[in-house]
């Protein structure tokens, strides 16, 4: 299977005492994901080059705010990883505080105020790409941050229960954060503002599409799989048919963000480069500092990973939907929104391993999670 299982003591509530955790490696399709990666990132390049009408194309499928051919990547990834969580373990997520507070924490205090630093340290001249990064800042995963939290072997369960937290969170303070960011507290700090109004029905349409359907699915195949041939079967023949299709879905969405965007990429070395540094400092800066905070209050090292990760992560499709809809599709808002899921993927893959070499030097067997065990 393309993505590694995770141990079933992860999907229960946080033991006081964490169980032995044998050091986890990739298997062989994943420790070539980077490989994989970096082709589908070349050849939608590549298609971007060529075949220069590919992006018009694309972009012409669209409905509202939501491109279909990139919904459909994105579908046919995210089910496979939903289809694994148990939810009736899932439940049980919600009772860990702990990992519950400091996910919300991450997401919606640290996440968006480190954004905002950065974009104002880094672009201080440009104003229309830091306001682009500052949009993306404001926008949690719903969606990659699965793939990544699966290959970190993190606790699926408690991604899936972060996740809908964040997009019921989405939709009620995506517009209150923007117009705080944006207005506020730069008239606050004695800073330019930049006026915008968010369009709640793009939002919405993102969290229905990008989550709700998936995990509708994901929910609806283990309920009718065990119910008609029980868990055994699912787990053991079902999963590993359809497991494969989220590395085929993350590989094709890959190839058309590229193939979409690739042209602006091309023409705007210097001003991607700009854009880029920020959100490199801001993915490693957020992830291990959700990494560290999960060590610090005792999580295991299944949610310390699905803490981190899910606060590192951005939802690309709503912050280039935002930034096109209000600003233009030829804005430098909409190029910063652009340049964050071509520099998030290869970013957190690494992040990926980061998390596998620390897993056995934070968390050696026997250990409680505490910095002072």
């Amino acid at each position: 299977m393309p993505f590694p299982e995770t141990p079933p003591a992860a999907s229960v509530a946080a033991p006081a005492t964490a169980p032995v955790i044998a050091p986890t490696r990739l298997g062989f399709t994943d420790r070539l994901l980077p490989v994989w990666i970096l082709a589908a990132m070349g050849l939608g390049l590549l298609l971007a080059v060529v075949a220069p009408g590919i992006g018009a194309l694309l972009g012409a499928f669209t409905i509202g705010s939501v491109s279909v051919p990139i919904a459909i990547g994105l579908l046919v990834m995210m089910y496979p990883v939903l289809a694994k969580v148990r939810y009736s373990d899932a439940r049980a997520v919600a009772g860990d505080k702990r990992l519950l507070i400091s996910s919300l924490v991450m997401n919606w205090l640290v996440g968006p105020a480190l954004m905002f630093t950065l974009a104002w340290i880094f672009l201080p001249d440009l104003p229309e790409y830091r306001t682009g990064l500052i949009i993306v800042g404001l926008a949690r995963c719903i969606a990659m941050v699965l793939i990544w939290n699966e290959l970190a072997c993190g606790d699926r369960e408690a991604a899936a229960f972060l996740v809908a937290v964040n997009s019921v969170f989405q939709v009620f303070a995506f517009a209150a954060l923007g117009w705080f960011y944006l207005q506020i507290l730069p008239a606050w700090l004695g800073l330019s503002t930049t006026s915008a109004e968010f369009s709640i029905w793009a939002i919405t349409a993102s969290v229905l599409v990008f989550l709700g359907i998936p995990l509708l699915a994901g929910y609806l195949s283990r309920r009718v799989g065990e119910a008609t041939r029980g868990r055994d079967w699912y787990e053991s023949r079902f999963l590993p048919r359809v497991g494969p299709f989220a590395l085929y879905g993350l590989l094709f969405t890959i190839v058309l963000l590229f193939a979409l965007q690739g042209r602006q990429v091309i023409d705007h070395p210097l001003d991607v480069a700009r854009i880029a540094l920020p959100l490199l400092v801001y993915f490693l800066v957020t992830f291990l500092t959700g990494f560290l905070l999960g060590r610090l209050i005792g999580l295991p090292y299944e949610r310390t990973a699905t803490l981190a990760f899910t606060a590192a992560g951005n939802n690309f499709e709503l912050a280039i939907a935002v930034a096109i809809g209000t600003f233009g599709a030829g804005s430098g808002q909409a190029l910063a929104g652009i340049v964050g899921p071509l520099i998030e993927v290869p970013a957190l893959v690494a992040l990926v391993y980061v998390a596998l070499w620390l897993r056995p030097r934070l968390f050696p067997a026997g250990a409680t999670g505490r910095l002072d065990s």
